[in-house]
């Protein structure tokens, strides 16, 4: 390990893929770990399609199947679904949820996209985040049963079926959901008869252990008396943690990674960014001749450059916060892998730190197959260790996996 502040990519890409359990062919350094300690250090698992987000931390252990994620999920609860970076679903560790609400309701809101007849009001926004917290005390409710009841709660105008979603028209009051969300007052419960439902997240530290006491608890923050009015006071608190966190897991990166990242306003990260750095919070480095930042004091990265092959699924934490991405996918990956700059929208073969080709898996009863479209020629080592990744996804899948090498035909989110 070397100490210096001139970043290489090399270097730092195998940081990130070992502090994220991505390193070698096999028995990586995930093993054995709690299901909710390796989604945090991922960040938060995209979790829009389960199936991707318990491949996502499956892969990452030599051990833990689609089985045990839903286990943490629905009976221990050390992990909660709900709406994290980006207004999309996570899975996030049901402990550290108080970290990630303050942070996400620190972002500023941005202009409604909708015409103003059909917008709610900031008051109004306010009221139904209130009233989903309310709603959903010691229940699971669909997404109909929500409805009335936040209507009962506020007024006509919250159900108003004004949004056009999907050749269909959903309630006004929908606008919030991942807000409520961020705000600590709803996650998903288990479906019911294939529908969602949704309930109130358990008090932090309920399950898995508590947080640092600083940060407080849900219940603090739905009465707003654990970080303040948001915006950027809260850089020396919780704030602060959370960024510093994000520079751990992904650093070296810059304000408009972190706001990439988040889909937050470049020239608010940019703020925090600046505060923290006056604070001490965070240092400056330069990472391939661009001004970058780490967590002060972490420093530290790898001689090399990663090795070992890797399959990760639709919107993987890797794939989606390691930047710059123009060298994550380099060569052919950026115009194979992406989707218009999207990262996410296909599987992806990573290989030695950087995306090397697609993958598609299609099951049938117990038996899945995998098909791999390289973009690199693979070495024998790397050939072996992609058979091992494709058993190892089955083995997630809790099915047997078939290996084909060829090319991936179906198109992103297929």
């Amino acid at each position: 390990m070397t100490t210096t502040s001139r970043i290489t990519w090399d270097a730092a890409s195998a940081r990130r893929a070992e502090r994220q359990f991505l390193t070698g062919p096999a028995g990586p350094a995930g093993s054995g770990r709690p299901v909710a300690e390796v989604v945090g250090a991922m960040m938060g698992a995209h979790a829009q399609v389960l199936s991707a987000a318990e491949v996502s931390v499956g892969v990452r252990t030599s051990a833990l199947t689609r089985a045990d994620v839903r286990a943490a999920l629905w009976d221990e609860r050390s992990l909660i679904k709900t709406y994290g970076p980006r207004g999309t679903v996570h899975l996030l560790p049901a402990r550290e949820l108080p970290l990630w609400a303050a942070a996400l309701t620190a972002i500023p809101s941005g202009p409604s996209p909708f015409p103003p007849g059909v917008r709610l009001t900031e008051e109004q926004a306010a009221q139904v985040v209130a009233a989903i917290g309310e709603a959903l005390e010691d229940t699971c409710l669909t997404l109909d049963e929500l409805t009335e009841e936040i209507v009962a709660r506020t007024g006509p105008w919250a159900g108003d079926r004004v949004m056009p979603a999907f050749q269909d028209m959903w309630p006004r009051w929908r606008q919030v959901l991942h807000r409520a969300g961020w705000a600590g007052t709803l996650c998903f419960g288990p479906n019911r008869d294939r529908k969602a439902t949704y309930t109130r997240p358990p008090v932090a530290g309920a399950a898995g252990g508590g947080m640092d006491g600083a940060l407080g608890t849900v219940g603090e923050l739905r009465t707003g008396r654990a970080w303040g009015t948001g915006g950027t006071s809260g850089t020396a608190g919780a704030l602060g943690t959370f960024v510093r966190r994000y520079l751990r897991a992904y650093g070296p990166a810059t304000p408009q990674h972190f706001a990439k990242w988040l889909a937050a306003p470049t020239g608010w990260a940019g703020t925090v960014f600046r505060e923290l750095a006056v604070a001490g919070g965070i240092e400056e480095v330069d990472f391939e001749g661009t001004r970058a930042w780490v967590a002060a004091g972490d420093t530290e990265f790898p001689d090399g450059p990663p090795r070992g092959v890797r399959l990760l699924p639709y919107f993987d934490a890797y794939v989606i916060a390691a930047q710059p991405r123009e060298r994550l996918f380099p060569g052919a990956a950026y115009e194979r892998a992406l989707a218009g700059g999207q990262a996410g929208n296909y599987p992806v073969l990573l290989v030695d730190g950087v995306v090397a080709g697609v993958w598609h898996q299609r099951r049938r009863g117990r038996r899945t197959t995998v098909t791999v479209e390289p973009l690199v020629r693979l070495t024998a080592r790397q050939e072996r260790e992609l058979g091992e990744q494709v058993a190892r996804v089955g083995e997630v899948l809790e099915a047997r996996a078939e290996l084909v090498v060829g090319n991936v035909a179906v198109g992103p989110h297929a």
